[in-house]
């Protein structure tokens, strides 16, 4: 988590303190719960620093803008999820090339349970149809992720081009960020969505592992 704070305050000029670090993790913390709710007009500075319990200068010192400070939060979390593939990719070794893409898909689909994770990005899609500057942060997400899942799979088979496993990569991102709208249907009940959940990684195997 410090590594995915410190990438958060690429805007801010200036070094940050120890105590500042805590104050950027709880304005974040906040900003990410508000805007996951609520969206986007229902995030503010001042209720974020209303809720996080400091002053609003103190907000604006570390993210001049509301867009600024919804990039961070964005940051902050592709941070973290980047931390966790590491660690899954770190286990060489330990694990093969297939569990670890296992244990990649179960993160993202542990991920979408949280229903903060799955606000944020819900919101950050509707906003995206609509706000250019939400579309390139959507961009920016989209990237990374194709980037970490052709990691994992690219050279799975040895007949398989790179640039097939790049567009490869762009089906499973696909895949997945589709589940964000299924997985919190009102109506769909816990063993169908495991159901789902395996279908979903019985394919990514395939797309990883098949000419």
């Amino acid at each position: 988590m410090p590594d995915a704070l410190h990438t958060s305050l690429k805007s801010k000029p200036s070094g940050t303190t120890e105590k500042g670090m805590e104050r950027v993790h709880a304005i974040l913390s906040v900003a990410r719960a508000i805007f996951a709710t609520e969206g986007y007009a229902g995030l503010s500075m001042r209720k974020v620093a209303s809720q996080a319990g400091i002053s609003l200068s103190n907000v604006q010192h570390y993210y001049q803008s509301k867009d600024l400070l919804i990039e961070a939060v964005l940051l902050m979390t592709m941070n973290t999820f980047q931390e966790k593939l590491d660690h899954i990719t770190a286990a060489k070794g330990k694990l093969s090339r297939i569990e670890q893409l296992n244990s990649a898909i179960d993160m993202f689909l542990e991920e979408l349970n949280d229903p903060l994770t799955h606000g944020l990005f819900f919101e950050l899609w509707a906003l995206a149809a609509r706000n250019a500057f939400a579309s390139t942060l959507m961009d920016t997400m989209i990237l990374r992720e194709r980037k970490a899942i052709y990691k994992l799979i690219r050279g799975m088979h040895p007949d398989v081009s790179d640039d097939e496993y790049m567009l490869r990569a762009v089906l499973i991102v696909a895949q997945v960020e589709g589940l964000m709208l299924f997985r919190y249907h009102k109506h769909r009940q816990k063993t169908e969505m495991q159901a789902v959940h395996a279908a979903l990684k019985k394919n990514i195997i395939q797309l990883a592992t098949t000419a």
